[in-house]
């Protein structure tokens, strides 16, 4: 957790603009008040007591909330200097992160004029907008005062004095409020899943072996931290089922004593401490037993509420995923990036301290590193990075990063699909896949689907040249490769032509398209005053007329709309990571010196590894020169 993080209240709304749950915390507001009567003090009486931005009641957050929703044109607004901004809104600061870090002016019936709020932590789950506050000084909030005046808003750059950026920068906790808030997020979600770490099994024999097996690892799914070693427990099974049980607490839509009980113990007097939610549920379950003291001369970190007794050994899993835009045009370039983290789970008795070197940083291009709160990092040499920990139980996000693929992509190619008539569409794939890719780098399989969420597939003519083909009432998937057959060291090419055809349309089934370009049609004929107070609220207005136009599955595939169609790709790759960044499990240490085997793998899969039809519309972002 960042130092200095402390948080003044936290408020869970409804899709309805109704304050559900709030927390406030009453030791963080009275250092808020201290603060801000001492600045006042300095400055000579400059800051009136009375005029200090105090804690909101609900009813009132809930309507200033709605008041900046209508301001800003939807609940995260627009990020980004519009027309309609007004002076003092966050759109008009024109930076994207007020998407995130938003600002909410109080009204107040007793007070003169409305005060500020900020910096409030935005954060959308499960229908819920959580809002957290963190404690600030006053000297930040009368600096973003300033800034939202300022007619030369929108230099974002961190190193520019007087930018939001730099400013945030000096503000740590609102890194902890967003750890808190995501949190949050997941114990309302009831997503409360721990890191997956990948066991290898023993060397495959190959061959037959290895088509029945269809892989050479054994995926260990995360368990909840473990359950006091006690001799009222009878097994570990026993435990595990305990834990789980706990794990369920926050599945239930907004279970509010699961909120407090996590909240009461997680930042107790707003001050952030373990935001673990398995550590959480699972001592107010089983509590503590004898067995759980630590020795009296070893402070217990608050992460590691339990002492690990069995077999001791360490596991690494560096596990990536690959996002992809592929346009195959010449006027707008091909996207590709890593998203990578290094799980871990440490089964060491008593309280050891881990060190390693992560290798490849320099080739893997990395433009961001974070780690868990448990590690110490120093200063990172030319390709090497040393990191020490002291680990908790169960499975955890040792170091999360993003970097770029030095490798290039591992599918190339395009996909063009044209509409031959109104119920027939003519489609033709060429891919590339592993090209420049060597042993060990392994692609275990691969599949290409290709969705039509607004249409019914009635047939597909075509012949892949490898693979086979499937389809669904609104999709095509082409299995390119299979588990148990995986590409290793060598590279293929793959083409797929053919046609689709679908159902006749039926418009009166889909009016959303056309009523919503009519729409805007005649607001664009507005004039500017009308234009000014009836602002479109575009995000809002297509859920809205998703959800009442469109059958459920559309709502899955947003970007299925008009003439944006696109083929996602599905693959998993093993053997080495795509960014480069690796673990030697050899210069793992650990103190003090116990034998414990360590195991490392790695595994690569695609996120939103998307092929635009070159022959459509697309979105796309204009890069800077």
């Amino acid at each position: 957790m960042p130092a200095g993080c402390r948080i003044r209240a936290l408020w869970i709304l409804s899709a309805h603009d109704a304050v559900v749950f709030s927390r406030r915390f009453p030791a963080v507001e009275k250092q808020w008040q201290a603060a801000g009567k001492s600045e006042g003090e300095r400055s000579g009486g400059g800051v009136d007591g009375a005029a200090l931005p105090y804690l909101p009641s609900d009813s009132e957050l809930a309507s200033s909330f709605a008041e900046r929703k209508k301001r800003e044109g939807s609940v995260r607004g627009f990020g980004i200097h519009v027309s309609q901004s007004a002076e003092g809104s966050d759109s008009w600061v024109d930076d994207p992160v007020m998407r995130h870090v938003i600002s909410i002016y109080i009204n107040k019936e007793e007070a003169r004029e409305n005060y500020l709020l900020w910096p409030l932590i935005l954060h959308m789950r499960s229908q819920f907008c959580i809002l957290v506050l963190p404690l600030a000084e006053l000297g930040h909030l009368d600096s973003y005062e300033e800034l939202c005046k300022r007619s030369d808003c929108g230099n974002a750059v961190g190193g520019v004095d007087g930018s939001l950026s730099s400013l945030l920068l000096d503000l740590p906790s609102v890194t902890g409020a967003f750890m808190v808030a995501h949190a949050i997020g997941e114990i309302i979600s009831g997503d409360m899943a721990e890191p997956e770490v990948i066991v290898n099994a023993s060397p495959s024999v190959g061959g037959l072996l290895d088509s029945l097996t269809g892989s050479i690892g054994i995926s260990s799914r995360a368990k909840p931290v473990a359950a006091p070693v006690a001799s009222s427990t009878p097994s570990n099974a026993s435990v595990g089922a305990v834990s789980s049980d706990a794990m369920k607490i926050g599945s239930r839509p907004l279970d509010k004593d699961a909120l407090r009980t996590y909240i009461s113990s997680s930042m107790p007097f707003g001050t952030p401490l373990d935001l673990n939610a398995s550590n959480i549920f699972s001592i107010k379950l089983n509590g503590f037993s004898s067995a759980d003291l630590p020795p009296a001369d070893v402070k217990q970190p608050a992460w590691k509420p339990y002492l690990y007794k069995g077999k001791q050994k360490i596991l690494f899993t560096i596990h990536e995923t690959v996002a992809a835009a592929l346009y195959d045009r010449d006027e707008i370039p091909d996207s590709i990036s890593v998203s990578g983290q290094v799980n871990c789970r440490a089964e060491l008795e008593g309280l050891p301290d881990v060190s390693l070197p992560l290798t490849g940083l320099n080739s893997s291009h990395v433009e961001s590193l974070s780690f868990h709160p448990s590690a110490q990092v120093p200063e990172q040499g030319a390709d090497k990075q040393s990191v020490m920990f002291s680990p908790p139980l169960g499975n955890f996000v040792l170091m999360r990063y993003q970097a770029s693929c030095g490798l290039g992509p591992p599918i190339k190619g395009f996909y063009q699909l044209s509409l031959v008539s109104e119920d027939e569409g003519a489609f033709l794939f060429k891919l590339s896949l592993m090209e420049g890719y060597k042993a060990p780098l392994t692609m275990e399989f691969c599949t290409l689907t290709m969705p039509f969420p607004r249409r019914r597939i009635i047939a597909v003519d075509g012949t892949p040249s490898v693979g086979t083909i499937s389809t669904t009432e609104h999709s095509v998937e082409w299995k390119i490769l299979v588990s148990g057959r995986g590409l290793v060291g060598k590279s293929i090419e793959a083409t797929f032509p053919g046609t689709v055809k679908f159902a006749p349309w039926q418009a009166q089934r889909f009016p959303f398209a056309k009523s919503f370009f009519r729409s805007m049609e005649e607001e664009d004929s507005d004039d500017d005053t009308e234009s000014t107070n009836n602002m479109v609220n575009v995000e809002e207005y297509l859920m809205e007329k998703m959800t009442k136009d469109l059958p459920p599955v559309d709502l899955e595939e947003p970007f299925c709309w008009q003439a944006y169609n696109y083929a996602k790709v599905s693959f998993r790759i093993a053997g080495a990571s795509l960014s480069g960044i690796s673990i030697d499990p050899k210069s793992v240490s650990i103190y003090p010196s116990v034998k414990a085997p360590v195991e490392f793998s790695i595994q690569v899969t695609a996120g939103d590894y998307i092929l635009w039809n070159t022959l459509g519309r697309c979105p796309s972002v204009a890069m800077p020169k």
